[in-house]
């Protein structure tokens, strides 16, 4: 069922992403990302095509941080207005 190449574990959703596996489990909680168990181990799974639509949907912004360096950050479309 869950071909190796299809299907991302919470880290590597993580890390294609750019951010926590702590964010992608709220995600999947909130419905923004749609979780798929592993039938033997009952691991969170997603999807590669999920994964890389909400990439897509992701916008990149500027932030200046405390120190006034000009920082490169992401924000999900939903999250800018």
């Amino acid at each position: 069922m869950f071909m190796k190449n299809e299907y991302l574990s919470v880290k590597d959703a993580a890390a294609l992403l750019g951010v926590t596996p702590l964010t992608i489990r709220n995600w999947d909680s909130r419905g923004r990302l749609t979780a798929y168990r592993h039938p033997i181990n009952n691991y969170r799974m997603f999807k590669k095509s999920d994964v890389e639509a909400i990439l897509a949907d992701f916008k990149p912004r500027e932030k200046r941080s405390k120190s006034g360096l000009r920082k490169l950050s992401v924000a999900y479309e939903d999250e800018v207005s």
